[in-house]
């Protein structure tokens, strides 16, 4: 949770207009949503509401001052320009401290397999309930000289005390499976074309026809000058 304090502007201008006013004062359009009361809009330092974000993680749990009191905030969305990467709305709910919360954390695979080995990744984040200001940044599996066949499921995952997983125990979450060479890779290919009705020339065929045309192409050459000799 972020320990530093935000201070927030209410506002009552809404609208893509009012949007790109805020954004131009350097100032971040945000929603509260509480429990059971109206949503209050609101405008956030966009530096300071950056770097609470990037330090809290997808999970990020604000304090918001709005009106002289503070509130601790849970990020549920961020909408972020996709070229320059400044924020451009942020939706929160409020929660309280000791509150259960459901959130999903990203599954982080840590370490190098063995060299002939796979690591597939088949759950990149998974959904917890954690206390409201105790929330996991992520999960660590590690897969440090892992072996092929080696699969770790949603039972092996290793959360924080205060922290529960809700998932089926038995839910694959990273499967280590045998890497495919070059030539397997190149036969499912050849495969996957042949199935398509994809045909490619043969490289000796594309030569001979080359110098069947050169052939005859020297031929008429020679027929011609023949011509004007006589």
């Amino acid at each position: 949770m972020s320990e530093n304090l935000i201070k927030a502007e209410t506002r009552t201008e809404f609208g893509k207009g009012a949007a790109r006013r805020i954004r131009r004062a350097d100032m971040v359009p945000a929603v509260i949503y509480g429990h059971g009361t109206d949503p209050i809009h609101v405008s956030l330092p966009g530096h300071d509401t950056m770097l609470a974000l990037k330090h809290g993680g997808s999970n990020a749990v604000l304090n918001i001052q709005v009106e002289g009191k503070t509130k601790l905030a849970l990020t549920k969305q961020v909408q972020a320009d996709p070229i320059k990467g400044f924020l451009e709305h942020v939706d929160f709910v409020e929660v309280k401290k000791g509150e259960k919360v459901t959130v999903e954390i990203p599954v982080h695979v840590v370490g190098e397999a063995r060299s002939d080995a796979l690591v597939v990744t088949e759950h990149s984040a998974v959904t917890v309930e954690a206390e409201a200001t105790h929330i996991p940044e992520y999960v660590e599996v590690s897969v440090e000289d892992a072996e092929v066949g080696l699969q770790v499921f949603a039972a092996d995952l290793k959360l924080p005390s205060g922290s529960t997983l809700l998932l089926g125990p038995e839910t694959l979450i990273v499967n280590v499976t045998h890497a495919p060479t070059a030539e397997e890779v190149e036969a499912e290919l050849e495969s996957a074309e042949a199935e398509a009705g994809i045909e490619h020339e043969a490289p000796e065929t594309e030569a001979a026809a080359e110098a069947e045309g050169e052939g005859a192409a020297d031929g008429d050459t020679a027929a011609e000058d023949s011509t004007e000799s006589e």
